[in-house]
């Protein structure tokens, strides 16, 4: 088992505790951003600019067990479907059933911002959120532990 960082929009106190609980557990920490991003990390995966390259990188390092972290719902679909858990920043798993519905919600979203439409960002990141995700990633570890398989 490995954790994967989407590392190139994640918040530093995510990034944090995602190495803190790889250490603590003894869980190897990858994480992928392109070059414009300066990351301190022992496993760290320098990719270049191109819109889904980091995306790609996290995808073909992927096995079944691993635990992805990111905020991409589409990298998120594909992660889930090769066997990994995957949770948001914010500590929302994401999980296979839920993916066409998020993903259609994604399209109705950018079709209404292509349309000229506007949506709001994300909110202020909270201490809530850091508690949250931090606990959800304990809890996927532990699992993964235990099972020594995926859960989907």
């Amino acid at each position: 088992m490995k954790i994967l960082v989407d590392a190139d929009a994640c918040p530093k106190s995510v990034l944090r505790i995602c190495l803190k609980v790889g250490q603590s557990d003894g869980v190897p920490v990858w994480t992928v951003a392109s070059f414009n991003h300066h990351i301190e990390s022992a496993h760290h995966i320098i990719v270049g600019t191109d819109p889904q390259e980091a995306d790609l990188k996290i995808i073909n390092s992927t096995e079944p067990g691993d635990a992805v972290v990111t905020q991409d719902w589409g990298l998120a679909s594909i992660v889930t479907g090769k066997g990994a858990r995957c949770l948001s920043p914010t500590g929302r798993e994401f999980r296979l059933e839920k993916m066409v519905f998020l993903l259609e919600e994604r399209e109705i979203k950018a079709k209404f911002r292509r349309s000229g439409g506007r949506t709001k960002g994300p909110r202020k990141r909270t201490l809530e959120d850091d508690r949250r995700f931090e606990a959800c990633l304990k809890k996927i570890v532990s699992q993964q532990r235990v099972s020594g398989s995926p859960s989907i």
